[in-house]
């Protein structure tokens, strides 16, 4: 004799209930009150179950195989931005733009790339070194240094704040995530423009460690990158954080 449909209901709630997929489907569903609103779903008729949500920031691919078709970001530094961007998303400001900085190019190559996270392109920027990683004027970047009065670049995560109007005009804060870059804010670390970075000038000229840009993209860049934005500084050479 074939069992009810209470019957079948009550026989399929224990038997997922004491699975491992209970576990997995409450991970999808809100932290609050997750596990009643799945029995809930399984007491109705499958006609009646809700749509699922619509999921958070649609357009991003899990895998984000879009990001950067050009090639133009090393993928070492690359993979290693975009794990941490995976892993902190929820915790980011500025979801939008995504960058890493390349100290291993000399300075006279566009180095600091910003990537579009909504539609993957790059775009990339001139950006200075410190004295302190270029004592010889060379354009290459060999030292770094998380030191106050090191003039030198710090490698690491960095993340983006407010900005301000200081010395150097219009400045973005910058806060390290790493044990290479913890004094950043400390040192006054900022994104800023500077007459010295041009091309006209080779080697491009040095700031005392900040990425400094050009004045002509100085506030289009900060604007984009303002307000809790992934910029991560790599050298090929140096520890990977």
């Amino acid at each position: 004799m074939p069992a009810s449909r209470n019957t079948m209901l009550r026989i399929f709630r224990t038997a997922f209930a004491t699975s491992g997929l209970l576990l997995c489907l409450c991970a999808r569903l809100p932290a609050a009150g997750a596990l009643d609103d799945l029995l809930a779903w399984l007491r109705l008729p499958s006609a009646e179950l809700p749509a699922p949500p619509a999921p958070k920031l649609s357009y991003y691919n899990t895998d984000y195989s879009y990001v950067d078709p050009q090639g133009l970001i090393p993928p070492r530094p690359l993979a290693a931005a975009l794990n941490y961007y995976r892993a902190n998303l929820g915790d980011l400001g500025n979801t939008r733009y995504l960058s890493v900085i390349d100290y291993t190019r000399h300075a006279n190559e566009k180095r600091f790339f910003v990537a579009d996270m909504k539609t993957g392109q790059v775009e990339a920027f001139l950006v200075a070194h410190g004295r302190g990683s270029d004592p010889l004027h060379t354009g290459y970047a060999g030292l770094f240094s998380n030191d106050q009065g090191s003039h030198a670049t710090s490698l690491g995560l960095f993340l983006t704040g407010k900005t301000y109007t200081g010395e150097n005009g219009y400045s973005l804060v910058l806060y390290g995530l790493s044990d290479s870059n913890s004094n950043a804010f400390a040192r006054f670390i900022v994104v800023h423009g500077a007459p010295y970075v041009s091309p006209a000038n080779v080697p491009l000229g040095r700031s005392w460690g900040c990425p400094a840009v050009e004045m002509g993209v100085r506030t289009r860049l900060i604007n984009q990158l303002k307000g809790g934005s992934l910029i991560y500084a790599w050298h090929e050479h140096a520890p990977a954080y």
